[in-house]
């Protein structure tokens, strides 16, 4: 496993605007085989999942709080919370209230890195969930509210790839859409899509 780290072509401010000024779920979607890192460390974006502000399911739905504040900023900012009180989550902002979750990475760039911080070797396992993916990127709150059009994060788009849709995955309102997204046959998923 190499440490060689992504390729920096992150997008200009003005496009990530205007890629994140629309509906959660055509977002969610459509991030699947973007390329995101942190200071170098990341791969490609293989599961999202899609919160609206009129989601049940979503941190936002009572309304805007100390703690969901970003998820009610500027878009293409990122919004991120503790989960259960164990792991970080991170959320690309999309229009005012709705977010879209990044459940898991494809690794391509600072393995090593991310090894040391996972304490593991299995590729497959490295960034397959939301706190993993935090954990192995070094993500938590200090970057809770900043541009995803600014140091340390790189997100640059890629070809189009085909993309499965499931139920989203441990949530207990709202469960019926299909706004789980995923590289269809990806291995480094959290969960099979059905």
């Amino acid at each position: 496993m190499g440490s060689t780290s992504i390729g920096r072509q992150s997008l200009s401010s003005d496009s990530l605007n205007s890629f994140f000024s629309r509906d959660v779920v055509g977002v969610a979607r459509e991030l699947i085989g973007w390329r995101f890192s942190v200071d170098g460390v990341g791969g490609r974006i293989v599961e999202t999942e899609a919160y609206r502000a009129d989601d049940e399911a979503s941190h936002c739905f009572r309304g805007p709080t100390e703690r969901n504040a970003a998820m009610f900023g500027a878009p293409a900012h990122v919004y991120i919370y503790r989960s259960y009180g164990i792991h970080w989550c991170i959320n690309f902002v999309c229009l005012p209230g709705s977010a879209v979750l990044i459940r898991a990475l494809e690794p391509e760039g600072g393995i090593d890195k991310m090894v040391e911080r996972r304490g593991m070797t299995d590729p497959y396992h490295l960034c397959s969930g939301p706190g993993k993916l935090t954990q192995a990127l070094g993500i938590d709150l200090r970057l809770n509210g900043c541009s995803l059009a600014e140091d340390p994060f790189e997100l640059s788009p890629a070809a189009p790839v085909p993309v499965a849709e499931d139920k989203r995955i441990g949530i207990t309102k709202n469960v019926d859409p299909l706004w789980r997204f995923g590289v269809v046959g990806s291995r480094f998923v959290s969960r099979r899509f059905l």
